[in-house]
């Protein structure tokens, strides 16, 4: 009951995340237009990105509406994007997926901590579909997962009374991918990392939890960018000159460590004993 409860959760989640990074957007170009037209985030009824239209409840019910109206808009009849159901799907998922595949029992602090991870995948799946889409990480939404790592970090502080495990770690974690990515940044001047991959991984660093955690996720992450980028390059649908985002792969690699770092470590470790 809870896995679907938290399926249902995730879909409803994954249209707000639609709607948010559509509006970011939007915010983002009316202010390069230099517009007074003023476009809230988080207020104001969803409308057709096409023609405009107030949608109206029966329009909004995630992934079924769009089944329903066979990926077109009910007003102006003109195609609705597919990743629209797609990241209500994965959103839905991926929290069903935290609750089956959490490492530890959901008693005491742990319900705490996995409160924290479902915020911070709701903002993950925001920040991949912003990069992936526009190749640019918002600083509304970085700093948003920045500012919840840190407050995650401070609450398990003073309810497991432990500083060094909850705040020192993981601001370590936090330096060791500013540190590497600042350096890689300054080095090719921007060429190999945006700017906003360099904020993005402060939060993760704190988010993994430990040095150890986030060089696991700067692992994976670098693992699957090459996997995924090597195939592209090969079949000559990406050069050296054409960007890349790295955000997707850092944030996927972040739920990796999330769910699965610490029997990752144990199996390794286990390879030597």
């Amino acid at each position: 009951m809870i896995f679907i409860a938290l399926f249902v959760l995730g879909l409803v989640l994954g249209s707000f995340v639609n709607a948010l990074v559509w509006r970011l957007h939007e915010q983002s170009r009316s202010k390069k237009k230099r517009s007074n037209v003023r476009l809230s985030v988080l207020k104001g009824r969803s409308m057709c990105t096409q023609c405009g239209h107030e949608l109206a409840a029966k329009d909004l019910v995630p992934v079924i509406s769009w089944l329903w109206l066979r990926g077109r808009c009910r007003y102006c009849n003109k195609l609705i994007s597919v990743q629209y159901p797609l990241v209500e799907l994965l959103t839905g998922l991926l929290f069903a997926l935290m609750y089956v595949c959490w490492p530890l029992e959901l008693v005491g602090a742990q319900i705490v901590v996995f409160g924290f991870s479902l915020a911070y995948i709701t903002l993950f799946v925001a920040l991949a579909v912003y990069d992936a889409r526009w190749y640019l990480l918002p600083d509304k939404l970085v700093f948003s997962l920045v500012g919840l790592a840190i407050v995650g970090s401070v609450a398990m502080a003073v309810l497991e009374q432990d500083a060094w495990r909850y705040l020192v770690l993981p601001a370590l974690g936090a330096a060791l991918l500013f540190g590497i990515f600042w350096g890689l940044y300054q080095f090719s001047r921007g060429e190999w990392l945006g700017g906003g991959d360099v904020k993005l991984v402060v939060a993760l660093g704190l988010i993994a939890g430990s040095p150890l955690h986030a060089f696991l996720l700067l692992f994976f992450a670098s693992l699957l960018g090459t996997v995924v980028s090597i195939p592209l390059l090969l079949k000559g649908k990406a050069g050296m000159k054409r960007h890349i985002p790295f955000g997707p792969y850092l944030l996927a690699s972040a739920v990796v460590v999330i769910l699965f770092a610490s029997q990752i470590i144990d199996w390794y470790q286990g390879l030597f004993l």
